[in-house]
């Protein structure tokens, strides 16, 4: 017998629940017509794919092969069905994955305009870190993602949407204190320990540090999810923060005492782009929808340059 969809479905449940009752409850099957289909697996490759232990169960080297390239097939399968369903460009449905420090900000734009193009569009959108959403990209569970550049993960097509300028931002006081020194500020004179950064695993922190020449973090690490919570702490007069440009509008007319200031020189940015699997087929959805993102970050990047002078 042939090993089917269902079958890599069951055996990636099974790797990733790590117990058999978790993984029918998964896939809403009995656990003894679980055990049935991976033992089909099993006995048509010719292997053993899981260790079965007392309280749970595990990958073998052969399991561990298996299961990446069923991932794989899951994956372009999608594809294949997306390509098929979805014929006319920006239609049918649209599994999207966005960074945490641009969802917040540039979504709220973009999805008027790809509600206004097409109201029977199925959109979900996923919320998530750099890491979390090339795994699932590459799993097939996204079609498509916004995060920053630079992408090492191959198989990935990055395309760049709009380059995003980071600010200084602080209270009104301590960026005046800073402007008194009669000269303009760099990223790398920035005391480490007024340095207020997001939690590890954000790209915006690790950009953050390079940006300013730091290897490591100040002694005041507050691990904040959220800009949100980095722009009310230094609208306070605690400490300072980068601001990408994005995110001026939103954050300042939320925090009244939030001040800006611009870098001397080249100023630090980050390219933003929209990244798909290079098996997905374009045919005119991932250009659509770039060009609508492309635009609601540059109405954002307008403003920001316009209330933040030189």
């Amino acid at each position: 017998m042939r090993t089917t969809f269902k079958q890599l479905r069951y055996m990636i449940a099974l790797a990733e629940e790590g117990s058999f009752v978790a993984a029918a409850e998964r896939v809403h099957v009995s656990q003894p017509a679980l055990s049935l289909q991976i033992k089909e697996i099993e006995s048509n490759l010719g292997v053993d794919l899981f260790e079965r232990l007392p309280r749970e169960v595990r990958l073998t080297r052969a399991g561990q092969v298996a299961v990446d390239r069923a991932r794989q097939i899951l994956a372009e399968v999608a594809d294949l069905e997306k390509a098929v369903r979805d014929q006319k460009g920006l239609s049918g449905s649209l599994k999207l994955g966005v960074i945490p420090t641009v969802a917040p900000y540039l979504l709220p734009l973009a999805v008027t305009e790809i509600r206004a193009r097409d109201l029977m569009l199925e959109l979900r959108i996923r919320e998530a870190q750099t890491d979390r959403l090339i795994e699932e990209l590459k799993r097939g569970r996204l079609d498509a993602a916004v995060m920053a550049l630079p992408i090492a993960e191959k198989g990935l097509v990055a395309h760049p949407l709009f380059d995003d300028r980071f600010l200084l931002a602080g209270s009104k006081g301590r960026l005046a204190a800073l402007a008194d020194r009669g000269e303009a500020l760099r990223p790398t004179e920035i005391v480490p320990d007024q340095l207020l950064l997001l939690d590890e695993g954000h790209c915006l922190a690790d950009q953050a540090l390079e940006v300013c020449g730091l290897r490591g973090r100040g002694r005041v690490d507050l691990g904040a999810s959220s800009l949100s919570t980095l722009c009310g702490l230094v609208a306070e007069g605690f400490g300072l923060t980068l601001l990408p440009e994005i995110a001026v509008r939103t954050e300042q007319a939320a925090q009244s005492g939030l001040s800006l200031m611009r870098f001397k020189g080249a100023e630090p940015k980050r390219t933003l782009a929209l990244v798909r699997r290079e098996t997905t087929t374009d045919d005119g959805w991932f250009t659509e929808l770039a060009g609508i993102l492309t635009n609601a970050g540059q109405g954002l990047l307008t403003h920001a340059r316009q209330v933040s002078q030189p």
